[in-house]
């Protein structure tokens, strides 16, 4: 069973950096956040369950504005646009289904 700090990193935009390992039919994720840093308004056919460890994020999922601060979990099924502004340093848990394949490289 691998460590988180044994699995590479991947930067998905600048200030943010997910680890990933994937299984069958999901993709785990620890995402580290940069304050600053943010997502653009996207969407993708997967489901996502975001769980906030550490810091603060502004999230708009389908339209609703919503401050995510530690232990708050928000599920985004797929195709709702999305998009997130990281207020302070943050580490998250991304889960998606299916897996991300993008991911994988």
């Amino acid at each position: 069973m691998p460590h988180i700090n044994d699995i590479p990193e991947k930067q998905l935009v600048p200030g943010i950096v997910g680890q990933y390992i994937h299984g069958n039919k999901t993709s785990f994720g620890w995402v580290t956040l940069k304050a600053g840093s943010q997502f653009t308004t996207h969407h993708h056919p997967h489901e996502q369950v975001t769980c906030i460890l550490e810091g603060e994020l502004e999230m708009v999922i389908g339209g609703v504005t919503k401050i995510l601060t530690p232990g708050m979990v928000e599920v985004i099924p797929g195709g709702v646009p999305h998009s997130a502004v990281v207020k302070k340093d943050s580490i998250v848990i991304d889960v998606f289904s299916p897996v991300r394949e993008e991911y994988k490289s």
